[in-house]
């Protein structure tokens, strides 16, 4: 059941956005992040915003998979590993949907400061958990498991440097500020051991 529910957050963060996406005009993908669906000018802003708060509670619960998996291995990881998901389901997740963003960043109010610092230590953490994840695969003499976490750890500092930077006035006009693209495949890497946990849960 735990896999299941990690599956529905991870499959879910990426489909949902699409789906709604669909009834924002002038939304794009590829430019904007996934949280312009829910400024409060966005029609879909009230769906979004639901959302990150069941994700962020589908990942508190299903991060317990992990701590089942891995404390015979290693309790202290494991609790580090169920940490960092945690402070990411709660940062960008619950917080990041109570909070909304403004549709233009050059407006900051306290909803967005509070939404800004919520998802950004979230996804700062959650880069690492895929690195504490290849340690427990290793620790497991998983060597394969192991490679593949610091394989897709690697792309998704790649791409949220990219992320980082893809809002910054000299990268206009470039392909760098394709700022929802790297968003997404920084998620996209992020996620991947954890679905690969969950698959092989499954299996």
């Amino acid at each position: 059941m735990l896999a299941i529910i990690m599956l529905i957050a991870i499959i879910g963060d990426f489909t949902v956005p699409y789906i709604i996406a669909r009834y924002y005009k002038g939304y794009s993908h590829k430019i904007f992040v996934m949280s312009t669906l829910g400024n409060s000018k966005s029609p879909v802003h009230i769906i979004y915003n639901v959302w990150l708060v069941i994700l962020g509670i589908l990942f508190l619960i299903s991060s317990r998979l992990l701590w089942f998996k891995f404390f015979d291995i290693s309790r202290g990881l494991s609790i580090a590993l169920i940490l960092l998901i945690d402070i990411f389901a709660v940062g960008a997740g619950i917080i990041a949907g109570i909070f909304k963003v403004n549709e233009n960043k050059e407006i900051v109010t306290v909803s967005s400061k509070i939404h800004g610092i919520g998802s950004a230590i979230g996804f700062m953490l959650l880069l690492f958990a895929s690195l504490l994840l290849s340690f427990l695969f290793f620790k497991n003499n998983d060597f394969i498991e192991g490679v593949f976490s610091i394989i897709c750890f690697i792309f998704s500092l790649i791409f949220f440097i990219l992320f980082v930077l893809s809002d910054k006035p000299k990268f206009k006009n470039t392909i760098i500020e394709f700022e929802g693209l790297w968003q997404r495949l920084t998620l996209f890497f992020m996620y991947l051991p954890f679905a690969y946990v969950a698959i092989k849960e499954l299996i």
